[in-house]
């Protein structure tokens, strides 16, 4: 595993590479946030900015979503994956907002993993994001890039992955770290076909000199 300083080097890089990372997400406030990374389980930003462009328009509040039937909403949602689920759960939270937090977006962990639909990792995403709190969200991503590179094991579980990190990354840079690992998994260390040789971090990277040397695919593909 990479220690501190090799740590260091990558994140130094990762900034040099992505400096405006950024969630790509579009929302207005913390409620449309929390509905778009609940919507982006098991599918692509693009495709939730394509739904929500028309969705954030039609509802604005935690009643808005409440207004209608639950067959309208999974209508709206429908070209997302689990839309009959999601849609379920978006009006669960909508109304448990309403009845425990006056409507608002709660600004804890443990308040936002009650809600339902919503787990660590759209916790951390809401936190960090939407409040500016410390907190790093393992996404495919982040998990992907930080076992290729080494910081974590492969073994690691992503609670694991996510604790690891917090201890690698400083405090204050745990938000920005987590944009960039996504932005470095999303456009340059890609699941299929990683740019390893003209990778930056090749020098570091157990996997991708692994994948040089052997000239294969290899493990985490």
């Amino acid at each position: 595993m990479l220690n501190l300083a090799q740590v260091r080097v990558c994140l130094d890089e990762m900034e040099s590479m992505f400096p405006d990372a950024h969630c790509e997400l579009h929302y207005r406030d913390p409620f449309d946030l929390v509905i778009a990374v609940l919507l982006s389980a098991q599918c692509t930003d693009v495709l939730v900015n394509k739904v929500t462009t028309n969705l954030f328009k039609k509802y604005s509040t935690p009643q808005d979503y409440l207004s209608v039937e639950l067959e309208e909403l999974q209508e709206d949602i429908r070209s997302i994956g689990l839309y009959r689920n999601k849609a379920k759960n978006i009006q669960k939270l909508c109304r448990m907002l309403i009845d425990e937090h006056n409507g608002e977006v709660p600004q804890t962990r443990e308040a936002l993993e009650a809600l339902p639909g919503v787990g660590r990792k759209t916790a951390n995403v809401v936190l960090s994001v939407a409040f500016n709190i410390p907190a790093i969200a393992v996404d495919t991503h982040v998990e992907r890039v930080s076992k290729r590179l080494g910081i974590c094991r492969w073994k690691d579980s992503v609670l694991e992955v996510e604790k690891t990190l917090m201890r690698k990354v400083p405090e204050d840079e745990w938000g920005d770290t987590h944009h960039r690992l996504i932005f470095f998994g999303r456009y340059h260390c890609k699941a299929q076909r990683p740019q390893c040789e003209k990778c930056p971090l090749l020098s570091l990277c157990r996997e991708g000199q692994k994948r040089t040397r052997k000239g294969v695919k290899g493990k985490g593909a």
